[in-house]
């Protein structure tokens, strides 16, 4: 039988892992991969179903890999490889900056326009106004 400490060491371990696993952002970070992996999926798709083809037509080749192929010594060459990573890099970015960074720099922009400066003082509101006249109405009363 393990001793009691131990015993109480291996449960705060569990309960830290599970407090890890529940935690928010793990959670989002997990969606996110999902995410990212379907939306992989969709650019791969646009770079070889579209992208690439036209580029491979301007330079009269069946694909983009065999744009700037060449053989030096029996070792191959294709900058047409590292011109589909590019491609894709940048359709990925794009995407990103477009529909995700974009968005959220407006939503912080609105966000901000809407929340009053921290050096600001805060306007009373209606009925604490009502109340400030109130109370300066009965002082001077007595």
């Amino acid at each position: 039988m393990a001793p009691l400490g131990r015993l109480r060491e291996e449960n705060a371990l569990i309960k830290g892992f599970k407090d890890f696993i529940t935690r928010g952002n793990v959670v989002d970070l997990a969606v996110a991969v999902v995410i990212g992996a379907a939306f992989t999926a969709v650019i791969n798709s646009v770079v070889e179903g579209l992208i690439n083809p036209l580029i491979a037509a301007i330079f009269g080749k069946t694909d983009l890999s065999k744009v700037g192929a060449f053989t030096i010594n029996n070792a191959d060459f294709s900058i047409g490889l590292v011109l589909n990573a590019l491609i894709y890099f940048l359709a990925v970015a794009a995407v990103i900056y477009f529909l995700v960074i974009t968005p959220l720099n407006k939503l912080a922009e609105r966000r901000a326009k809407d929340e009053p400066a921290p050096d600001e003082a805060v306007s009373p509101t209606e009925i604490e106004l009502l109340t400030e006249i109130r109370d300066a109405l009965k002082a001077q009363e007595k």
